[in-house]
């Protein structure tokens, strides 16, 4: 009889620039190919919050709740905690650079009587459906972006049916899936092609803008920095509060690069300075673009928000570049959207590879599965653009059932991030730094980082407006909530549940009682077969 293994710790030293020896001490082999090099990781972060598609999508969520002061200040009180939280992410990332990330930082961190529980809700589903929900999100807004341009060219007379949209945004899944099945060294030298596209773009818009902005558009910067406009009808405080959704949301994915580790090379170094460096310089930019739209967009927010083309910074490079420069510009914002759900798609795949690597996952056996030509988890691929096809059905329940996929996938983000993060500091456990530290400032960047994403999540949980009805009501509260009665549902259904047979992170290497001494079954009290 021996205690059935799961995390393993090596006894002879690590040396964490040592790749393949780093993730053995973790107790996985190694599966993939490492072809992705620190800059390439960088690109994976950026590429997935696309600093120029992501403020696209989210302005609509600024601009009714305190207008220019809500884009410009609101953003940036979000920006700082948003690199707080990158910073916490990056001191257990570089400990721990597997593609589990969330889930195993869980049960190495937690106390052996709550680590199955936690794993299995917190990080485990949560952050499986945070990352679907991201790809749903980002394909969704993508189609969105289609249609709006569809609209500029018929002179907004085309009018996009729910059905078109959905129609799109599935054919949007199918190119993603197809592309990020193949060979990781391709997914990886696309990288920096997105950071080049996502660059250029946002120099050519914060050029573009001031120059070809015609005079009745231009704004003085008592408008463009002082000007607050309550278009909705919650309190002005309140409403500038429900604006933050907008960072929150394109300033995200903070484990992307994690779940990318097992293919990078110096993954202890490059993933915590991926998450710190993805997430701040997109924060930075996002920022910057909300300060050149606020001094070129004109007064009149209510035409922007009610224009036919359904999107407002398509509105705004209409009134300043045209329709042919309008449509050229927006063009390059609708690829780069697409690249973001490429990125995505890559990671959530990665993520739902290492859950099923332990058996969590329904269709684990299936899924578990590294295709022998590309080297890739391509059932994973195709698994997680599935259950985005499904997720956006909502948006035939009405606008605001699939606005909260939006608003969904950033909940349950922080709520997987704040679990392993707070595991830390309250159990006792081993905790060995990387070769990323935070040191002494570790403490109070965790908790300023987690008080932040719970004041955050319980944003994400309002309506619209004080009084909402069946259109504009928030579905997040719901869709969190199933999610996580769903979750315990399957842990303590009888005989199937989850209780009697998911523990944790599984080794995936071939073990010797010399080599490794296994941190399993601590919290069971007894011994139980391997």
């Amino acid at each position: 009889m021996k205690k059935e293994s799961s995390i393993t710790v090596l006894e002879k030293p690590v040396d964490k620039n040592d790749d393949d020896a780093l993730l053995e001490s973790l107790g996985y082999k190694q599966e993939f190919k490492r072809e992705f090099t620190p800059w390439e990781l960088f690109g994976v972060l950026f590429s997935v919050l696309g600093p120029v598609p992501s403020f696209a999508s989210v302005l609509v969520y600024a601009i009714p709740n305190g207008g220019p002061v809500a884009m410009v200040w609101g953003w940036a009180i979000c920006a700082f905690f948003l690199v707080i939280i990158a910073l916490a992410m990056a001191d257990l990332a570089s400990a721990a650079p597997t593609s589990g990330g969330l889930y195993y930082w869980t049960y190495s961190l937690s106390s052996p009587r709550w680590r199955y529980l936690l794993c299995w809700i917190g990080t485990s589903n949560a952050n499986t459906m945070a990352l679907t929900g991201s790809v749903a999100s980002v394909g969704w807004g993508c189609a969105v972006q289609i249609m709006a341009a569809v609209s500029i060219g018929y002179d907004e007379t085309f009018i996009p049916t729910n059905g078109q949209t959905y129609g799109v945004y599935c054919a949007i899944l199918v190119v993603s899936g197809i592309l990020c099945s193949t060979a990781t060294k391709y997914i990886a030298r696309v990288q920096s092609l997105y950071i080049v596209l996502n660059i250029s773009c946002f120099i050519a818009i914060i050029i573009a803008l001031p120059v070809a902005t015609p005079e009745e558009f231009q704004n003085p910067a008592s408008f463009a920095l002082g000007n607050f406009q309550n278009l909705s009808t919650w309190h002005p405080g309140f409403a500038f509060v429900l604006s933050f959704i907008a960072p929150l949301w394109a300033v995200g994915a903070f484990d992307s690069p994690v779940h990318i580790s097992e293919e990078a090379s110096n993954a202890s170094t490059a993933v915590p300075w991926a998450i710190i460096l993805g997430a701040s310089i997109p924060a930075i930019l996002g920022w910057a673009l909300n300060v050149v739209v606020a001094f070129c967009m004109g007064t009149d927010l209510e035409s922007i928000l009610g224009s036919g083309v359904g999107q407002p910074l398509a509105v705004i490079f209409l009134n300043s570049l045209g329709k042919s420069g309008a449509l050229a510009l927006w063009s390059v914002v609708i690829i780069l959207q697409f690249m973001m759900g490429t990125s995505i798609l890559t990671v959530a795949s990665r993520q739902s590879f290492a859950f099923s690597r332990d058996g969590a996952l329904p269709f684990s056996r299936f899924l578990y599965r590294i295709h022998p030509s590309t080297q890739t988890p391509v059932n994973c691929v195709w698994f997680v653009a599935f259950l985005a096809a499904l997720l956006c059905l909502l948006s035939f329940a009405g606008a605001a059932a699939v606005g909260a996929v939006f608003t969904l996938n950033a909940a349950a983000s922080y709520v997987a991030y704040c679990i392993p993060i707070t595991a830390r500091y309250v159990f006792e456990n081993d905790f060995k730094p990387g070769p990323f530290s935070l040191g002494r400032w570790g403490f109070p960047v965790a908790a300023t980082a987690v008080a932040w994403m719970t004041f955050s999540i319980i944003v994400f949980m309002f309506p619209t407006n004080p009084d909402p009805g069946p259109l504009d009501v928030n579905y997040t509260p719901v869709m969190l909530g199933a999610l996580i009665l769903g979750a315990l549902g399957y842990y303590y259904v009888p005989v199937y549940g989850g209780k009697r047979w998911f523990r944790g992170p599984v080794v995936t290497l071939p073990m010797s009682d010399g080599d490794a001494r296994s941190k399993s079954g601590e919290g069971e009290g007894e011994e139980k077969e391997a």
